[in-house]
């Protein structure tokens, strides 16, 4: 259902607000690249820093911009239970075609918790859900033998987001869970690696700035032509990792804003990149022929 590649796409802000043009131009360049969906305020769409208005006014633009062409798979995850399943509903009720739901952060609940939490939030909405594994950010992973419980439990949670940089769990998840259920890498440096193993894509961070070129690698991949995938992969390796050069989307909002498509503005606590740092990336874009000059 959802396979493929899906962008998590930036949030661009101007004087503070969320800038609605410059988003529009975002979807729609998504939407020409051929990705297969796009995923508004998720990690990369500064999903913390915006308030539940905004959050699902973020949505509803996306939905309205893809216009169809593309999926929306809605971020709405939070740490508390309560804000998921508000944000979910609202997320349903603006056309969004499934949500990511990211693994509560901070609480570091239980695997029981885990699986309240996720079983509550399935049972308020029919949107399909794909979990969001990320234990770098949220102090917790969520168990493989977590994910079969839900999955069992719950007919509309249909795939999970690997964040956790651990190919062994790919494997541990297909052999749980077979091949219906949906797999899709959360590091484009990893995509390949996840794909060789059963995963069926990537959100990808990197294709805010290359779309086409991520989509294409995909699906490369998925019609058994892995050395035109691998020629992409290894072409866009060093943006893929001064991507993250510092804390995602800092490196990401920078990149876009030297293309000249949005302007670099965060909400606090997240600042703009360093000088050294901007440099590096500046010149990793230069070689993978994303900037002339």
């Amino acid at each position: 259902m959802f396979t493929g590649t899906y962008t998590a796409i930036v949030t661009p802000f101007r004087k503070g607000k969320i800038d609605e043009p410059a988003f529009e131009r975002l979807i729609k360049m998504q939407v020409k690249a051929g990705v297969d969906g796009v995923v508004p305020v998720g990690t990369t769409g500064e999903s913390p820093t915006l308030n539940y208005d905004e959050h699902v006014r973020v949505i509803a633009l996306a939905v309205k911009y893809a216009a169809g062409k593309i999926k929306v798979l809605a971020g709405t995850g939070g740490n508390s239970t309560f804000e998921a399943v508000y944000l979910t509903q609202h997320a349903e009720k603006v056309g969004a075609h499934g949500s990511l739901q990211v693994a509560p952060y901070y609480n570091k609940p239980t695997q029981e918790g885990l699986f309240q939490h996720f079983h509550a939030v399935a049972r308020s909405t029919k949107l399909p859900i794909i979990l969001y594994s990320i234990p770098s950010r949220c102090g917790v992973e969520i168990s493989v033998e977590t994910v079969n419980r839900l999955v069992h439990d719950s007919v509309n949670i249909v795939g999970i987001k690997e964040s956790g940089g651990n190919p062994d769990r790919v494997s541990q998840l297909r052999a749980a869970l077979g091949v219906n259920f949906t797999i899709l890498s959360g590091d484009d440096s990893l995509t390949l690696p996840f794909m060789s193993l059963g995963a069926q894509g990537v959100v990808s961070v990197a294709s805010n700035v290359i779309p086409r070129e991520i989509a294409h690698m995909v699906k490369a991949q998925t019609m058994g032509k892995p050395a035109v995938a691998l020629k992409l992969h290894d072409k866009y390796y060093p943006l893929f990792k001064d991507l993250f050069i510092e804390t995602n989307p800092l490196p990401v909002k920078a990149a876009l804003a030297m293309m000249g498509l949005i302007h670099e503005e965060f909400r606090l606590p997240l600042v703009p990149m360093s000088g050294k740092n901007r440099e590096i990336l500046r010149s990793t874009m230069k070689l993978c022929s994303v900037l002339k000059s």
